[in-house]
């Protein structure tokens, strides 16, 4: 019964401290897009509030929190600045991988305190060459977010002759391709990692399939959710992302609705049947997204306990979260264009969220096309065709 208590505790006192630092994010949410990249306060105030450490083992200092918890936390920050909300996701979640790698590493990574910044590039554009005591790395590998604060980096490489692996790095060991200049998501600062002739020793890797199957996290830790099969764990990491920034872009038509005056007609939107109409709209799609959401992180919860997250189980989670993003990216267009044209100069809100949502919806985890074939192909008997999922 107490761990129980504690663990409500820690949920409960966790989404609290999102909860108030959120108007914070917020207002800082244009001047973390024009910077290019995080802003440091709000980032040390995220460290301070003990979020990084969310979800790392017990053993290391963490709070071993639910994926119910990330959620929510995840999602609050998001509503306020889905580039933040971004960053603090793969920030959770990473630590939270970094337990996929071998023992010596991790007792290196959480030596002084548990948690690390850790981006993580998994595009297939680093070789890697073995040689003795480890592999000696080359390559480019774009959309690291979180590198511009990072202090480790893990990147998916190609061995010569072999096999794929995944590496760590100290980022004193590589350096950054700034080319981080996007219309949406612009605060994130998810440049390109460069590596030329880097050393990785051997005890800083490992193979893409325990990476994936999270086999050394299983054998060093009780706790079944450091096993997640790792797309299961990745559509938990960044849904939240997706139903915050509609909420947050829900928020802002709410405001526009109370206070937009027609320029020519003088009618206050606020008192048409068509205003209130499309603000119900705005308001009923992102409670659907969030509990689509929640659902999502229940069914793998529920997989988890029951070790039952197969490969069918994948693909429903993966089609699931599709939707769930193509339906944020529709609702969030309908209310940018419901807005009016003022509403598209770059001091908008709902203009930074039309933006980030647009940019975020076409990322390779929930492409919309594959997600729906694969459902389909699922149903039919047939073999995924495509190596995410």
């Amino acid at each position: 019964m107490a761990s129980i208590v504690r663990e409500l505790s820690i949920h409960d006192e966790l989404i609290g401290r999102a909860r108030e630092l959120a108007p914070q994010i917020a207002r800082k949410a244009k001047s973390v897009e024009l910077r290019r990249a995080p802003d440091p306060e709000i980032l040390q105030a995220l460290i301070d509030a003990e979020f990084m450490e969310m979800l790392v083992p017990k053993r290391w200092g963490g709070h071993e929190a639910s994926l119910q918890t990330h959620l929510e936390v995840v999602r609050t920050i998001s509503e306020a600045c889905m580039s933040t909300g971004w960053i603090a996701a793969f920030y959770i979640g990473h630590n939270f991988l970094a337990t996929r790698m071998p023992e010596r590493l991790q007792k290196e990574i959480f030596a002084d305190r548990p948690y690390s910044l850790i981006p993580i590039a998994n595009g297939p554009t680093i070789t890697a060459e073995e040689v003795d005591g480890g592999w000696v790395l080359n390559g480019e590998a774009p959309w690291a977010s979180g590198i511009m604060d990072a202090e480790w980096v893990f990147v998916y490489g190609k061995v010569v002759g072999g096999g794929p692996r995944t590496f760590a790095l100290p980022v004193s060991d590589v350096g950054i391709d700034d080319v981080w200049y996007y219309a949406g998501m612009g605060g994130t600062g998810s440049n390109t990692i460069v590596i030329r002739d880097q050393f990785v020793p051997t005890y800083r890797s490992v193979t893409t399939k325990d990476w994936v199957n999270g086999r050394i996290a299983a054998e060093l830790y009780e706790n079944p959710i450091f096993s997640t099969p790792l797309m299961a764990f990745i559509l938990c990491e960044v849904m939240p992302v997706y139903c915050g920034g509609l909420r947050g872009a829900a928020n802002a038509f709410e405001q526009i609705v109370r206070t937009r005056i027609a320029t020519f007609s003088k009618s206050k939107m606020s008192e048409t049947s068509n205003g209130h109409i499309q603000l119900g709209n705005a308001l009923t799609n992102a409670m659907a997204a969030e509990r689509l959401v929640r659902d999502l992180v229940m069914q793998v919860e529920q997989g988890i306990e029951h070790n039952n997250i197969d490969i069918s189980k994948r693909v429903t989670l993966k089609a699931l979260s599709a939707f769930v993003v193509e339906h944020c990216r529709r609702s969030i267009n309908e209310m940018a264009h419901n807005a009016g044209s003022s509403n598209y100069h770059l001091d908008s809100p709902i203009q930074r969220f039309f933006r980030d949502i647009n940019m975020l919806s076409t990322h390779v985890f929930c492409e919309w096309n594959i997600s729906r074939e694969l459902m389909g192909r699922d149903c039919l008997g047939l073999e995924p065709n495509h190596p995410i999922v």
